[in-house]
């Protein structure tokens, strides 16, 4: 890893990324296709990628809810799509 590069965790798996780099392309380029699930239990992701559909929240650092369109990563960062959005 460089300075270039930031570690994150997503559902437990280690992932280095550029520097910068947001973090619905990050999971997009970890292959994650369900950021979420909705109150009916379809899986959901993003769709508009600047924060007004709502449907790739997931939990970052504990907190549920993020948009992940409109979060940078950063070194250390841990993220859950399992319990990310939620409904």
């Amino acid at each position: 890893m460089t300075n270039a590069e930031v570690e994150i965790v997503v559902d437990g798996r280690r992932v280095v990324v550029p520097a910068g780099t947001i973090l619905a392309a990050a999971l997009a380029n970890e292959g994650v296709q369900a950021f979420r699930t909705s109150v009916t239990g379809q899986p959901r992701a993003p769709i508009c990628g600047m924060g007004s559909c709502f449907e790739c929240r997931v939990t970052v650092d504990g907190r549920p809810h993020q948009r992940s369109c409109l979060v940078p990563c950063e070194h250390g960062m841990v993220v859950d799509t399992a319990s990310g959005g939620g409904a």
